[in-house]
């Protein structure tokens, strides 16, 4: 019985893996040959001291942060949440850089977008400190403080910002799905900066936008020399990604000024049949070069010469330059009902295909003014749940703009990240889009715990840190959308996961006591501890999603989790014996060998274990594990 691995996964390990397997001429006895890949490299090699780069203090530290597998956990904390047992939707309240690392098993590569609004460095926001060492204990310790500003008397005003992002975007990237991509809102204190930690994260290759928001049609006016009334939004893919593929539907307004003519399959325009391009034209592109005829009483179109469809018309324009259309001849005949020709005002006859309205979509320009997406419109959106005027957050988010950005790229059963999620806008713009196209996204909002000041409107109204504002944010949301639309099918649950250390003990011996010290590893479950906690750490530690289906089964008295339809059975408890185990086999699925999980020390005796394991086997059940 193999035990359970408690690190989430360790970056490094896989990386060297991925790289064994795309040269695997550069493994020598299972270790990596740098030297032999650097010639498999060859030109790619940097080998001048002098190059172009962007470092800093403590970067290599920052690199390694991202690599250094956690070994904390979620705790399920089913009382702050809501619909439990139905929701997929996940609220974590904990420090993004330790949460990110412990998805990385369970949602590796399966994020469509994120969405972050971190810290501007402005001087008056907090910023992570972040602990090499031990950040479980470094993030109790802080969220046990009031938070601290990163203010610009700090010798390392920038350098703390930077190792704070470059650690958490790095592991962000590998959530992401191949054709996912990350939305990040900025101004102009680290927009540079955090543009060239983009490029060096994400390829230079995968830049998308550089997002100009006008957020505050008056500005600030006590700024120096220029009122701001804008920020940003940096968007990057994580692969190169096709032409167009964040253009979004037109509105009702759009189509309507677009496509003035109508027929029976709805409203469409005309559009020139020949290419506008000059570069193309008779001379490289010869299949696009042909004669189409009209009948000049009718204005019907054939593609064969006859009588009555006397008047040729070519992709000509009117120097004489000899174009071409943009069909072939085999797609003008399939598809001759769509072209139309008409008289220009010269007398001249053209060529013209209908394109019609239906799913007719724009790309975006990359100046952002609608007056919907002015902080105001969002500070309005957000207090107007709480039946307030007083800010209970600072400068909340445009539900609007988060809408847009999510219409970009997102569809039905793609999950959204957002692991700075404040107030938890992005939450509540992803149930508002739900309920107007009939999507079912899923979110994971994460957000440290920071505390609220004690003066502040936040704290009298009994919100005494920032998670606390966020959850009730997206219950009021949900239901006031669920009102509103009249769709009650809809997801505005969520399950609440707090971030701890681990629920297993570590052995740390307590050499003065050495004696009580082994006898409370004989249970190495910490006592404050459920099986849910534990239950739920393990589903992290094996890569399987928080939100996926599990089924309770009381047999006896003891509890066997029956998780992913049998793709996983756990039992643990104390006082196992045979009956159990012959018990859990009955929930085994039927398409794959489960996994089977127990408590290591969880069995009646030692003779009941190996009878257990060898009960499994003989029932080609060989992956059994212990915790």
């Amino acid at each position: 019985m193999n035990r359970l691995d408690g690190k989430s996964l360790d970056l490094v390990k896989t990386n060297i893996e991925s790289l064994k397997k795309l040269f695997p001429e550069i493994v020598t006895e299972g270790k990596i040959d740098f030297e032999k890949l650097k010639l498999v490299l060859g030109e790619e090699i940097e080998k001048r001291n002098e190059r172009y780069e962007f470092t800093w203090h403590g970067k290599t530290q920052a690199m390694k942060l991202a690599q250094t597998p956690s070994t904390g956990t979620l705790r399920p904390d089913k009382e702050s949440s809501k619909n439990w047992d139905k929701t997929e939707n996940l609220y974590i309240e904990g420090d993004n850089l330790e949460v990110l690392k412990l998805l990385q098993k369970s949602y590796f590569g399966k994020i469509k977008m994120i969405y972050i609004d971190p810290p501007y460095n402005t001087g008056k926001d907090f910023v992570y400190k972040d602990d090499f060492r031990d950040n479980i204990k470094n993030y109790k310790e802080m969220t046990h403080q009031t938070t601290q500003a990163n203010t610009e008397t700090n010798g390392r005003f920038h350098t703390d910002w930077l190792n704070m992002m470059y650690p958490r975007l790095k592991l962000a990237r590998n959530l992401l799905r191949e054709d996912g991509a990350i939305f990040i809102s900025i101004d102009d204190n680290e927009l540079i900066n955090l543009k060239k930690i983009c490029d060096e994260i994400f390829g230079e290759k995968n830049f998308i936008a550089q997002i100009t928001v006008l957020c505050n049609p008056k500005g600030r006016s006590q700024d120096k020399y220029f009122a701001t009334n804008h920020e940003y939004i940096l968007i990057y893919s994580k692969q190169n990604l096709d032409q167009g593929y964040f253009s979004i539907k037109k509105n009702e307004k759009e189509i309507s000024n677009d496509y003035p003519e109508e027929d029976e399959k709805g409203k469409y325009r005309l559009i020139e049949l020949r290419n506008t391009h000059r570069e193309f034209g008779r001379h490289n592109r010869r299949n696009l070069f042909y004669p189409i005829y009209v009948n000049p009483v009718t204005s019907e179109i054939s593609l064969e010469y006859k009588e009555v469809y006397n008047i040729t018309v070519e992709p000509i324009w009117d120097d004489g330059y000899e174009g071409c259309w943009t069909w072939d001849k085999s797609k003008s005949l399939k598809d001759i009902h769509l072209l139309v020709a008409k008289k220009n005002n010269k007398g001249n006859w053209k060529i013209y295909r209908k394109n019609y309205a239906n799913g007719a979509t724009k790309m975006l320009k990359t100046i952002f003014s609608d007056k919907l997406f002015y902080t105001e419109k969002g500070q309005i959106a957000f207090s107007s749940l709480f039946s307030t005027k007083s800010k209970l957050f600072p400068s909340p988010k445009s539900v609007d703009l988060i809408i847009q950005l999510l219409s970009t790229i997102t569809k039905s059963e793609d999950i959204v990240l957002d692991f700075f999620s404040g107030s938890s806008t992005t939450a509540h713009a992803l149930m508002q889009l739900n309920a107007e196209d009939g999507g079912n996204r899923k979110f994971i909002m994460v957000q440290l715990p920071e505390k609220t000041d004690e003066k502040s409107e936040a704290y009298k109204a009994g919100y005494k840190n920032i998670c606390e504002i966020g959850k009730e944010r997206i219950r009021r949301a949900g239901e006031k959308i669920v009102q509103e639309t009249g769709k009650t099918d809809l997801d505005i649950g969520f399950k609440v996961f707090k971030l701890d250390s681990s629920n297993v003990k570590t052995w740390d011996p307590d050499f003065e006591n050495l004696e009580q010290t082994l006898f409370d590893l004989q249970d190495n479950i910490k006592e404050d501890r459920t099986k849910e906690d534990l239950l739920y750490e393990i589903l992290l530690k094996i890569g399987l999603p928080l939100t996926t289906p599990i089924e309770e089964i009381d047999y006896n008295g003891k509890t066997i989790y029956n998780v992913g339809f049998g793709s996983v059975l756990l039992c643990l408890e104390d006082e196992i014996d045979l009956d159990i185990v012959n018990e859990m086999m009955k929930y085994q699925s039927e398409h794959m060998q489960p996994k089977v999980i127990f408590k290591e020390s969880g069995f009646i005796n030692d003779s009941v274990k190996t009878n257990a394991i060898q009960t499994l086997k003989k029932n080609g059940i060989t992956d059994v594990r212990s915790v």
